[in-house]
C-alpha cells in the first residue's frame, strides 16, 4: 500500500510518496505567497493551500498505483487562525504563527486573566503566536467577522477538511492554540469562555494517528484514488518532525535547525516546567512532550549570508572557521524576538565583543554559535525539571552543514544522530497514515522499522569544556540588555 504525507509549511507544501516498508517513493513541492499587508504581520490565504496540495497530490501520485493508495495524513504550520463561516467559506485571510499583532491579547492573557490561570487550564501561557490572542484580536478589530465564525481551524486541518467533509484537529496541534487542556486532552471550557467562543466553534478533536474519514467521492473520482482511502489528523508540524526522527516513546530528543529551530523532549509522562519557558504539548504517539522553540534558527545564518554577507556559498564561508570555542563575538539570534524560554517579542539580534581585529569568519562563527546557545537556554530548562539526555537527532535545513552539527554537539555535550531520511513532517505524516491503516501497531513500532540513523557526531571533551564557559558568558548577555531592547523598538 502507499500513504501520502503532507507537510503544510510557511513558504511551501511538502508531499511524499511512502509505501508500507517505509520506503520514500517520491517527493514534491509546491510554492504559494506569503503577505505582509503591515509591519510585523503575516497571512496566506487557505484558497491557496488548498489548490496547491491538490496539485501536488495529483503530481505525486502520477506515475504509481493510485489503486494502492490507502492513507493521506499532515504535518503543518502551528498556530495559525483559519475562520470558516456558516457555508464553510474562508473568512479571511489565515493569520500565521509568526504573526505580530497580538502584542496587547498576549499581554491581557498572561496579565489580566493571569498566566498562573492560564497555565492551569491549558499548561501553557500566552505568546504572541499562537492562536488564542489572534481570536481575541479579530473580535476587537473585525467584529463583524468575528460574528460570522463557525468554526475555528488549523492550516493542515483546514486540508483535512477539505478532503473528507469533517471538521478536525489533532491533540498535538490543539496545544499549540491555548484553547486545549493538554493533561485532560480536551477543549479547555474557560478559555473558550475567555475568548467568547463555544465548543460547537471548534473542530472534534481526534488522536494524531485517528482515522478522521474517507476521501470525497468527487475527489476520489478526480484524483482516480480509492473513496476508502483514509484521511488521518496529522500532527502539527514539530510532532510530525518528531515522529518522521523516531522521536516518540520516553526521553527522546530532537533538534530541527529550520526557520525557526526547537529542542523537542518526548515523555510518557505529563509535565510542565514552573516558569512556562518551554511548551507542554500533547504528542502524536498519544503521549506528551515539551518543547522550546526558537523564532530564528537556520533563517539567522540565511539573513548573515544572503543580506549581509551577499553570498550563497554558505561552506566556502565556513571553510574559514578553525577556533571553535575561542570567539571572542557574540551574538544574539533574536531577529524575529523570541519565544523559548524569554517570550520576548521585543528582543532583537545583535552583535557583541566586536573589536578592529574581528574577522568575517568570527561573526559568522558567532551566527551558527548564537543559534546553538539559544538551543541550550531551553535544554537547560529541561534539565532543570530532571530529564536527562544523552543523545537527540537532529533535522532541518541547518543539519547539512557538517560544522554546525559538531558545533551543536559540544554546545550541548550530547551525541547528535543523523537520520537516513531527514524528511521531517511529510515522512512523519506518511508514518501516521500507515499506523492508521494497521500497517504497524503503533507510532513507537513505525519509528523502530522506519528510522534509520546512519551517523553520530560525538562531543569532544575539550571543546565542549570549552563551549561551557563560552555559553556562561552568552547567557549573561540577554538579561543585561533586555530593558535596552524595550526602548530601542
Amino acid at each position: 500500500m502507499l500513504y501520502i504525507g503532507v507537510d503544510l509549511g510557511t513558504s511551501a507544501v511538502k508531499l511524499l510518496l511512502m509505501n508500507e516498508t517505509g520506503k520514500i517513493e517520491k517527493i514534491v513541492s509546491r510554492e504559494y505567497p506569503l503577505y505582509f499587508p503591515k509591519p510585523g504581520w503575516s497571512e496566506q490565504n487557505p484558497k491557496d493551500w488548498w489548490k496547491q496540495s491538490l496539485e501536488g497530490i495529483r503530481e505525486l501520485t502520477a506515475e504509481c498505483d493510485k489503486s494502492q493508495v490507502a492513507g493521506i495524513s499532515f504535518g503543518g504550520q502551528m498556530h495559525g487562525l483559519v475562520i470558516l463561516d456558516e457555508n464553510d467559506e474562508v473568512i479571511r485571510p489565515a493569520i500565521l504563527w509568526n504573526d505580530g499583532r497580538t502584542q496587547k491579547e498576549t499581554d491581557y492573557l498572561n496579565e489580566v486573566i493571569g498566566k498562573e490561570k492560564i497555565s492551569a487550564c491549558t499548561a501553557n501561557i500566552a505568546f504572541a503566536g499562537f492562536t488564542a490572542p489572534k481570536i481575541l484580536w479579530v473580535k476587537e478589530n473585525e467584529p463583524e467577522n468575528f460574528k460570522k465564525i463557525r468554526k475555528i481551524m488549523l492550516p493542515k486541518d483546514y486540508l483535512a477538511y477539505k478532503l473528507s467533509g469533517v471538521h478536525c484537529c489533532d491533540m498535538s496541534d490543539a496545544s499549540g492554540m491555548l484553547l486545549f487542556d493538554v493533561k485532560n486532552r480536551c477543549w479547555s471550557k474557560e478559555m473558550l469562555k475567555i475568548c467568547g467562543i463555544t465548543e460547537e466553534q471548534m473542530p472534534k478533536l481526534f488522536e494524531s494517528y485517528e482515522t478522521v474519514g474517507t476521501l470525497k467521492d468527487e475527489l476520489a473520482e478526480m484524483l482516480q484514488i480509492p473513496n476508502t482511502c483514509k484521511i488521518v489528523a496529522g500532527a502539527g508540524d514539530n510532532a510530525a518532525a518528531a515522529v518522521g526522527t523516531g522521536t516518540v516513546g520516553d526521553g527522546r530528543c530532537n533538534i530541527s535547525l529550520g526557520t525557526s529551530g526547537t529542542i523537542f523532549i518526548s515523555s510518557k509522562e505529563f509535565g510542565v516546567d514552573p516558569n512556562n519557558a518551554l511548551h507542554a504539548f500533547a504528542h502524536a504517539d498519544g503521549n506528551y512532550h515539551l518543547m522550546g522553540c526558537m523564532l530564528s534558527a537556520a533563517s539567522c545564518n540565511k539573513w548573515w549570508m544572503d543580506e549581509i554577507i551577499g553570498t550563497k556559498d554558505y561552506r566556502k564561508e565556513q571553510a574559514a572557521i578553525d577556533k571553535l570555542g575561542e570567539n571572542k563575538v557574540y551574538f544574539l539570534p533574536y531577529l524575529m524576538g523570541e519565544r523559548s524560554p524569554h517570550n520576548n517579542p521585543n528582543a532583537r539580534g545583535t552583535f557583541i565583543g566586536l573589536t578592529m581585529d574581528t574577522t568575517r569568519a568570527d561573526m559568522t562563527q558567532a551566527v551558527l554559535e548564537g543559534v546553538a546557545f539559544a538551543i541550550r537556554d531551553s535544554f537547560e530548562v529541561a534539565k532543570s525539571l530532571g530529564i536527562k539526555i544523552e543523545r537527540t537527532k537532529i533535522c532541518g535545513g541547518g543539519v547539512k552543514s557538517p560544522l554546525w552539527r559538531k558545533i551543536i554537539a559540544n554546545v550541548l555535550n550530547i551525541k547528535v544522530d543523523i537520520i537516513k531520511a531527514e524528511e521531517g513532517p511529510a515522512l512523519g505524516g506518511a508514518m501516521l497514515a500507515a499506523v492508521a491503516n494497521g500497517e504497524f501497531a503503533s507510532v513507537e513500532e513505525a519509528a523502530e522499522k522506519i528510522v534509520e540513523v546512519v551517523d553520530t557526531i560525538e562531543p569532544e571533551q575539550e571543546l565542549a569544556a570549552k563551549y561551557e564557559a563560552q555559553y556562561r558568558k552568552f547567557a549573561k548577555i540577554y538579561p543585561t540588555v533586555k530593558d535596552l531592547f524595550e526602548e530601542i523598538v
